[in-house]
């Protein structure tokens, strides 16, 4: 038994250790226990779950606030859990928390996320994980709500714990909190162009536009619970397999 009277929270983003949804997740989390942050030095959103393997990962220390101590780690926000958990922190972890988010990170988005790739590799490394997110992309956005649900949340998953293998992905609008919702991710996609432009050297190249394309009309979804003024809570894995699909084909021989 862990000799620690308060549990160890890591908190985590992809906004960059500096961003304000980092530092209001921090002072949710200071409610409940002792709170280390390791987070990218630098904006990473929607860089998915990628990890760093052709350059050496640095970090720098910080105070946060002049509350928190923290870890500006010059790489992704899946490299900086990864390095947090294998050397960074003087003990491991009892819960991982990733955000608050500035942007929604509901449906297709959940594959596209630092934010949640953050919250992810926790959960690959055996601890209860959540991300959050608020839907406001401005950085001066009402993160009440956000601090509310997380509050719920967090106080949630350390009284009862998590499913090996689970993260908790959590939505929620500007503002106060209306309530929160269980549900499932949408199905939904991004329908992309890309724009061509040349620039002054006379060398072609593309901004990536696009719009968001809700393919659910089915109820329950998070995008349906966000769009209701709710905040969205949804389990989500790892796991990709398609074990409906496998079942069936299981005995078809190739």
């Amino acid at each position: 038994m862990s000799s620690y009277k308060k549990p160890l929270i890591l908190v985590s983003n992809d906004d960059g250790i500096f961003s304000p949804g980092i530092q209001a997740l921090a002072e949710v989390a200071d409610e409940f226990g002792d709170v280390e942050i390791v987070a990218p030095d630098r904006q990473q959103s929607a860089v998915g779950h990628a990890i760093t393997v052709s350059t050496p990962l640095r970090s720098r220390s910080f105070m946060i606030d002049g509350r928190f101590s923290g870890q500006a780690v010059s790489g992704t926000p899946a490299d900086s859990v990864k390095l947090a958990h294998n050397q960074l922190l003087n003990r491991k972890p009892d819960l991982v928390v990733s955000g608050i988010n500035h942007g929604s990170n509901a449906g297709i988005n959940i594959l596209y996320s630092g934010t949640v790739s953050a919250a992810t590799e926790g959960t690959i490394l055996g601890y209860p994980s959540i991300a959050v997110s608020c839907t406001a992309f401005n950085e001066d956005a009402d993160l009440s709500g956000s601090k509310d649900a997380a509050r719920k949340v967090i106080g949630y998953v350390l009284n009862h714990g998590m499913p090996r293998g689970v993260t908790l992905n959590l939505n929620v609008p500007e503002g106060p909190l209306k309530g929160i919702k269980w549900a499932r991710q949408a199905n939904s996609r991004y329908v992309e162009e890309f724009e061509g432009r040349i620039d002054p050297h006379n060398r072609s190249y593309y901004w990536l536009t696009g719009k968001f394309q809700l393919l659910d009309q089915d109820d329950g979804n998070d995008i349906n619970a966000l769009e209701a003024g709710f905040a969205s809570l949804t389990p989500i894995q790892y796991d990709l397999t398609s074990y409906p699909l496998l079942k069936e084909l299981e005995n078809i021989e190739l």
